[in-house]
């Protein structure tokens, strides 16, 4: 792809986001960037520092500081991604739900996971580190829940439930080379659960309290312990079978890498940013009345419509790092509102007395316009400046309907 066509897939972008998320944005920055637009379409040259400057701005408007630059293709967890195909099927929720053990749903925009620090195993004594400092600290914090894999074991007798304890460390063992004393470490208790060890499948734990802490003292981030014990709380030695159940560390006889890395544990942080709208499905449904009076009606083909606008991001160069979806159809408004403005481009009263006064008196008043009158979001899965996996739902992103205001 030439460099003029990048920066060309990038200026529509831009204007295209500038259209269509102008209420999120200061007076002051979409000053700056209508300006930016205008004057760099007739520059002169392409340079890398023009180039750079409009990526800048646009990484910005999706919540980047840079762009990000993986090193190399990142294992994805299969949570995550069923998650984004949730969201594909339901695009018109206004945000992303996480239900926590005592029912509460809490609402959130964005979700990102962080598998353990090192090799992604926990320690002997069952202990994971997190590092949680790309959360920004201007967002509230939702939920977070820690992921663990479970795989059954062979059917004998006995007990067949473990309870599983999860503990945040408070105070850490001292960096001695010797074994620490248990007096040494301070714990809380921050979940605990029986499961059965004849089922297989993924277990989540409600670690919000400890990670909640961490964002807003990230020195007294010691990360977890995991915990496995007998259902009655006895402690079982490293040999028992009921403490493989639980996946913490790597099976050097069984796993491979990629096995590894499918049911290594992990940890998702939802966080809110504060940019959700809640009228996505009242105003879809009336932009589908609004696109059956145009059906029954007719209109003008240079009246005001929707028209196609697919982003790729592969055009944009941005596909090292946007998992999904390779891009999406954005659309854009354009056409006339002309005098007397019919019922089907959608037009307010004050669209309709302006058009009328404009009739009349063309140099008082300019005719309406036609904008985005429908908006509704996408959800983007991509990696960020830390190489940390985030699901995004971004609002206002796609013209569902266009009217004369």
């Amino acid at each position: 792809m030439t460099s003029s066509t990048r920066i060309l897939w990038l200026l529509v972008l831009l204007s295209a986001v500038l259209e269509l998320c102008a209420d999120l944005l200061p007076e002051a920055s979409r000053d700056a960037i209508s300006s930016l637009v205008a004057d760099e379409l007739h520059a002169p040259e392409v340079t890398q520092e023009y180039l750079d400057n409009i990526e800048t701005r646009l990484l910005q408007m999706f919540g980047l500081s840079r762009r990000p630059r993986p090193r190399s293709k990142a294992a994805i967890p299969e949570y995550i991604l069923q998650l984004y195909q949730e969201h594909l099927r339901n695009p018109e929720e206004a945000g992303m739900f996480h239900n926590t053990r005592d029912g509460t749903t809490h609402a959130s925009n964005t979700i990102r996971s962080f598998f353990a620090g090192g090799d992604g195993e926990a320690s002997p004594d069952g202990r994971l580190s997190f590092d949680v400092l790309n959360i920004p600290c201007d967002e509230h914090l939702a939920g977070s829940e820690l992921r663990v894999y479970r795989q059954a074991l062979p059917a004998h007798a006995g007990d067949t439930r473990v309870r599983v304890n999860v503990y945040e460390t408070v105070q850490p063992p001292p960096p001695t080379s010797g074994a620490a004393d248990d007096d040494d470490i301070i714990e809380r208790l921050v979940d605990t659960r029986l499961i059965d060890v004849n089922a297989t499948g993924w277990e989540s734990f409600d670690v919000s309290p400890a990670v909640r802490q961490w964002t807003h003292r990230p020195r007294d981030n010691h990360g977890l312990r995991v915990e496995v014990t007998s259902a009655h709380g006895r402690r079982l030695d490293a040999a028992h079978p009921h403490r493989q159940h639980v996946r913490l560390r790597r099976s050097a006889s069984s796993d491979d890498a990629a096995a590894w890395r499918r049911h290594q544990p992990f940890l998702v942080a939802f966080t809110d940013d504060g940019r959700r709208s809640f009228g996505g499905r009242r105003a879809k449904r009336q932009t589908e009345r609004g696109r059956r009076r145009n059906r029954r009606k007719g209109s003008h083909k240079n009246n005001c419509r929707r028209h196609n606008l697919y982003v790729d991001f592969r055009d944009v160069g941005w596909d090292d790092w946007i998992v999904a979806p390779p891009g999406y159809q954005a659309f854009y408004c354009k056409g006339d509102c002309p005098f007397p403005l019919a019922d089907h481009l959608n037009s307010t009263n004050h669209a309709i007395v302006q058009t009328l006064v404009n009739s009349v008196s063309p140099a008082a008043v300019p005719r309406a316009c036609c904008v985005p009158t429908d908006l509704s979001p996408i959800s983007m899965l991509y990696l960020d400046e830390h190489e940390k996996v985030v699901l995004k739902n971004y609002q206002d992103m796609v013209v569902e309907g266009c009217g004369c205001r």
